[in-house]
C-alpha cells in the first residue's frame, strides 16, 4: 500500500460528473496552484484478482483515500480510464505520474462506493504469510476470444487474439504472451490443476490452424474459470433449444454452467429416449451447412448457443443426431419406433446433399420415402455408399503438394478424395482397408491426425493430415 501526498491540497472542480448513480462517472479537475485537492491510495504491484465493484468486475483500482476540501463523499475509486489511459491493475506509481503528467486538467472516470464496501476491497497494509487464493469463488466472467488478426509490427509478422469480457475487448495478445501467463500461474497458483494450453508449433500456421488455436486458447480460458462454476449451485436456468433430425426442434431449460452430457441427458428426456436408445445418439454443433462437430462431453453448449445466433439450422446450433456406424447394429432397432424415425429423417437428409450416393437406387427410394416404409427405406439404403459416413471439411495434407484432400471414415475404411485448395473434388480418391492401418495418432500441438499404413511388400508410410477438428479424430 502507498500513499501520495505531494501537492494534494485544495483544488477548483469544473462540472459535476456525470454517469448513472452507481456506475461510471466522468469527472473533470482542474488544477490549482497548489495542485488537484486528493489523495491517492492504492497497491503497489501490478495486476491481481478482479474484483466485484458495484456489481461489475474490475482489477485492482487506485482510489481517492481523502479530499482535503471537506466535501467527500464515500470513496472515489479510479476506474479504468484517467485523460484516455487504462489503469486498471495498474501500481500506484503508474497512476501517480499519469495525475503529475497532467498540466492544467484531469478528465478521470471513476466509482462512487461507500466507505463499509470500500473497506473490504482494500488490501491489508502487510501480507501476513503466503498469499492465499480461495477457490470457492462463485463469480462466473464471460470471457471469448471470437477473433484473431495478422499484424506486421517494426519489420515482424504475427497473429494476435483478441479477447473479450462481457462483450468489451479487453486486449490482443500473442500466443506466447498466452504461454508466458499460463507457465507463470501455474507458478503463483500451484495447488490448482490448469487445463493444457495448445501446444507451440515450429511452422507456420494455415488459417484453419489459426482459427483451431483461437479455439484451443478460449476453451483454456473457458475451463481455467470452470472451478469457478463447478459447485456453483446459483447459476441461472436457461433455454437451449435443439435441433432433431424429424426437423422439429426441443427446447429444454438447463443449467447455464451445464456440460454436454448434461443437456444431452435433459434432451433424452424430453423426447421420450429411453437409455438403451440414447447410447446410439449425441449433440453436435452446426458448423455449416455441410459440416456438424459431435460435442465433446465435457464442453458447455449454451457457450456454443450464444457464439451462434446465425447458423445453418435457423434458431439453433445444436443438432441432435446418430452416433452409430455398425449396419447390424443398427437393423436390431428396426422395431424401435423412436430410432427407426431419426435413422429414416436423417438419411432422407444426407441423400438430398449428396452424403449417400443411391444412384440408381433413387427411384426405389423415393417411392418408399413417399409410402413412409421407413425400415424398408433403411434396409435399401445400408447398402449405398456414404452410409453410416463421416466425412470432414476438406484441409492441407503432407502426401499432397497442391491441393486438400476430404476425408471420410466409415466402419469399413478411411478415405481420401482427392480437391482443390478450395475444396472442388477431383477424380481421385484412396481408400484405406482398417487392416492396412498400422498406428495412428492425433497431434493436438500441430492440429494433425497421424497415421502409419502398409500395403503389400511395401514399407510402410506416415500420412499427415492438417485439421482443426483434430480433437475429434483419433482410435
Amino acid at each position: 500500500m502507498a500513499d501520495e501526498e505531494g501537492e494534494a491540497r485544495p483544488g477548483a472542480r469544473n462540472g459535476a460528473g456525470e454517469g448513472p448513480p452507481g456506475g461510471p462517472r466522468v469527472v473533470r479537475i482542474v488544477k490549482s496552484e497548489s495542485g488537484y485537492g486528493f489523495n491517492v491510495r492504492g497497491q503497489v504491484s501490478e495486476g491481481g484478482q478482479l474484483r466485484s465493484i458495484n456489481g461489475e468486475l474490475y482489477a485492482p483500482l487506485q482510489h481517492v483515500s481523502a479530499v482535503l476540501d471537506g466535501n467527500s463523499v464515500g470513496i472515489w475509486f479510479f476506474f479504468p480510464y484517467r485523460n484516455g489511459v487504462n489503469v486498471e491493475g495498474a501500481t500506484h506509481k503508474q497512476v501517480v505520474d499519469l495525475i503529475r503528467a497532467g498540466e492544467k486538467e484531469l478528465v478521470l472516470t471513476v466509482l462512487s462506493v461507500p466507505p463499509h464496501e470500500a473497506e473490504s476491497l482494500e488490501p491489508p497494509e502487510e501480507p501476513l504469510g503466503p498469499p492465499f487464493y480461495d477457490y470457492s469463488e462463485k463469480q462466473a466472467v464471460p470471457i471469448s476470444i471470437p477473433t484473431y488478426k495478422h499484424v506486421e509490427q517494426s519489420g515482424e509478422k504475427f497473429v494476435v487474439y483478441n479477447v473479450y469480457m462481457a462483450g468489451r475487448q479487453l486486449c490482443s495478445k500473442r500466443y506466447r504472451e498466452f504461454s508466458i501467463l499460463h507457465q507463470n500461474l501455474k507458478r503463483e497458483f500451484a495447488n490448482f490443476t490448469f487445463p493444457r494450453l495448445p501446444g507451440k508449433w515450429p511452422f507456420s500456421l494455415s488459417e484453419q490452424q489459426l482459427d483451431a488455436r483461437r479455439r484451443g486458447l478460449e476453451e483454456y480460458l473457458e475451463k481455467g474459470r470452470g472451478w469457478l462454476l463447478k459447485n456453483y449451485n446459483g447459476v441461472s436456468d436457461v433455454e437451449l433449444r435443439v435441433a432433431l433430425p424429424d426437423v422439429t426442434t426441443v427446447t429444454v431449460r438447463v443449467k447455464k454452467n451445464s456440460t454436454t452430457d448434461q443437456v444431452y441427458q435433459a434432451v433424452a428426456a424430453k423426447v421420450g429416449m429411453d437409455s438403451v436408445t440414447a447410447n446410439y445418439f449425441a449433440l453436435f454443433e452446426v458448423i455449416n451447412h455441410s459440416f456438424v462437430r459431435k460435442l465433446a462431453p465435457n464442453e458447455f453448449p449454451h457457450k456454443l448457443y450464444v457464439q451462434n445466433y446465425t447458423s445453418a439450422v435457423p434458431g439453433t446450433c445444436l443438432t441432435l443426431r446418430k452416433w452409430l456406424f455398425t449396419t447390424e447394429e443398427e437393423a436390431l432397432l428396426n422395431d424401435n419406433d423412436l430410432a427407426v424415425a431419426y435413422f429414416f429423417h436423417q438419411a432422407v437428409d444426407d441423400v438430398k446433399k449428396g452424403y449417400i450416393k443411391a444412384e440408381e437406387k433413387s427411384y426405389q427410394l423415393q417411392k418408399l420415402c413417399e409410402q413412409r416404409k421407413m425400415v424398408m427405406y433403411l434396409n435399401m439404403l445400408r447398402t449405398c455408399e456414404g452410409y453410416n459416413e463421416i466425412t470432414f471439411p476438406h484441409c492441407s495434407c503432407d502426401s499432397r503438394r497442391k491441393g486438400h484432400v476430404i476425408s471420410a471414415i466409415s466402419i469399413r475404411h478411411f478415405k481420401l478424395h482427392a480437391c482443390t485448395e478450395e475444396g472442388q473434388l477431383e477424380n481421385q480418391v484412396i481408400a484405406f482397408e482398417w487392416e492396412e492401418m498400422q498406428r495412428w495418432d492425433t497431434d493436438e500441438e500441430g492440429m494433425a491426425f497421424c497415421f502409419e499404413y502398409a500395403r503389400a511388400e511395401k514399407k510402410p508410410r506416415w500420412v499427415k493430415i492438417f485439421t482443426p477438428y483434430v480433437s475429434d479424430w483419433g482410435p
